[in-house]
Order: C-alpha cells, then sequence, then structure tokens
C-alpha cells in the first residue's frame, strides 16, 4: 500500500527537503546568509532544548550543524577584499561563535550556547535590517 510508505514522516522530509533546495535556488546572496543565520539559531536552540533534555547524543548533532554552518557558510561567505575591516572582524566573531559552541558541546555549557545565540541574534538583526534598507532605497 503506497500510504504506508508515507506513515514514518519521509514524505513531509522530502518535501521539506525539496522546500529547502529550491529556495536556496532562488534566493539572491543576501537571502542566503539569512537562511544561514536562521539555520544556525534553529541549531542553537535545538542544542539548548537537547542539553537541558539531556539527550547528549541530540546535543552533539544540533551543535555539530551548527558549527558545520559557521565553518562553511558564514566564515566561507565572507570576502575579505570587497568587505575591508568588517568582514574580517565578522570573522572574528563567528570563529569566537564556533568555539563558543565546541566549549557548549565539550562541556555541556549552556551559557556559551546563550553567548553564540546572543551573538549571531545581533550580526543577524543587523543583516536583515541592511537588507530591509537596500530593498526600501
Amino acid at each position: 500500500m503506497m500510504i504506508s510508505q508515507f506513515g514514518s514522516g519521509k514524505g513531509a522530509s522530502a518535501y521539506a527537503k525539496v522546500g529547502v533546495e529550491s529556495g536556496v535556488m532562488s534566493a539572491d546572496p543576501h537571502h542566503l546568509i539569512v537562511m544561514l543565520f536562521d539555520g544556525l539559531e534553529t541549531c542553537i536552540r535545538s542544542a539548548r532544548s537537547h542539553l537541558l533534555a539531556g539527550n547528549i547524543a541530540g546535543k552533539g548533532e544540533a551543535i555539530s550543524r551548527a558549527i558545520d554552518i559557521v565553518n562553511r557558510g558564514l566564515i566561507a561567505a565572507l570576502d575579505t577584499e570587497k568587505g575591508g575591516d568588517v568582514a574580517v572582524n565578522l570573522g572574528r566573531i563567528y570563529e569566537y561563535v564556533s568555539l563558543l559552541l565546541l566549549r557548549a558541546n565539550l562541556h555541556n555549557d549552556a551559557e556559551a550556547l546563550d553567548e553564540a545565540e546572543r551573538l549571531i541574534g545581533d550580526i543577524s538583526s543587523a543583516w536583515r535590517e541592511l537588507g530591509l534598507r537596500e530593498k526600501t532605497g
């Protein structure tokens, strides 16, 4: 029976993946960075939830995804040639956030997650504001 194939949630998962991939394919560079911030913030919240629930494996997976987004997404997207000091300083903050995430993982440190989330939240807000300003003029 065909319906049973989707009972495990695989259909919903596949649909979500296609939606994300479609969003990435059609997004402008600014929106791609917004998507990275969204994913990172979601991973940090998930890690905190798993940490508080005592789910060490889930915490580790969420933090690993978060570190991957920072290192392979946000840091990799920096253009120090065009961005100058701003890009260099963002790189330093991203590296610090990556270290905070590592510390949170190694020591089950919720405060490190809080600090990482606060820093990323501040940068994300500024990035979104910049996008709004560019759209409005």
